[in-house]
């Protein structure tokens, strides 16, 4: 259990020093995370619309 915590506070600790560090690229990063959400949602609605025609 401690090791989870551990590599959970690691993990934060990283995603903190690279937005301080890499702004632009954070924020890209973030931007892709959710075009590609939204690309699969996307599909998903093609994908039932075209079960359902």
């Amino acid at each position: 259990m401690q090791v989870k915590k551990v590599l959970t506070y690691l993990a934060v600790a990283f995603v903190v020093f690279y937005l301080f560090t890499q702004p632009k690229n954070a924020a890209a990063a973030v931007s892709n995370v959710f075009d590609g959400i939204v690309n699969g949602a996307n599909q998903l609605a093609v994908f039932f619309t075209n079960v359902v025609t």
